[in-house]
């Protein structure tokens, strides 16, 4: 779909937020990938005459983080950690399992446009690992048939809640809101850290270790 002047006027209001307009570019990327799926020649463009840039100057930063996409993604996109702890604890088997079923690669989308699914080096979630995510929402200690029951009701149309939260709303939704436009959900999930993910500083605790600056001290 083409760029419409709306979306032009919510990227010229994310520059205002900005000392530099150049500093606006990684959420007008996000925005411009919330309206068409991916980051287009078109929005390439529309981002670099809006921030004074070349087309070449911001089509090297889309180039440069792997959340932006060069071709339009699914109507979801699940991510699944195979950084060593997720990988090795069951993200290379989830991952492969989706493959297989969908009949798709790495950063590829199903025939029906309905999924895309990525590799991600890190999703900052080891925690609970196996660490996947749908939509940039985290769904945690996953398995392959958990993950399996997941794209399943993600192709039916049916509710899928993510495990810390909101229900995924879509790739282009979440894209949306990543760009910094109030979706209404963030009060939806849970945003208190739990005994698993305070285990590290418990033990500290409880062994009387001291804190250490960047000093060593």
């Amino acid at each position: 779909m083409a760029l419409t002047e709306s979306t032009r006027a919510e990227l010229e209001e994310i520059v205002k937020r900005y000392p530099q307009p150049r500093s606006a570019l990684n959420p007008m990327l996000h925005l411009v990938q919330s309206e068409e799926g991916y980051v287009s020649p078109e929005g390439i463009e529309l981002c670099a005459e809006i921030v004074g840039l070349s087309p070449a100057e911001v089509a090297g930063v889309a180039s440069f983080y792997t959340m932006y996409k060069r071709r339009p993604v699914g109507q979801h996109h699940i991510g699944v950690c195979v950084n060593p702890q997720c990988g090795i604890l069951g993200g290379e088997a989830i991952f492969d399992a989706l493959s297989n079923d969908l009949g798709i690669g790495n950063d590829e989308t199903t025939e029906d446009g309905k999924i895309t699914i990525e590799r991600i080096e890190c999703q900052a979630a080891c925690t609970y690992a196996p660490s996947t995510t749908v939509d940039w929402e985290f769904m945690d200690d996953m398995t392959v048939d958990k993950m399996r029951d997941v794209v399943d009701k993600l192709r039916k149309g049916e509710p899928v809640k993510s495990t810390r939260g909101p229900e995924v709303q879509g790739f282009r939704a979440s894209e949306r809101a990543i760009a910094g436009m109030d979706d209404g959900l963030a009060e939806s999930g849970s945003n208190n850290a739990d005994a698993v993910m305070l285990r590290g500083l418990t033990v500290a605790k409880e062994q009387g270790m001291p804190a250490v600056d960047g000093g060593g001290k």
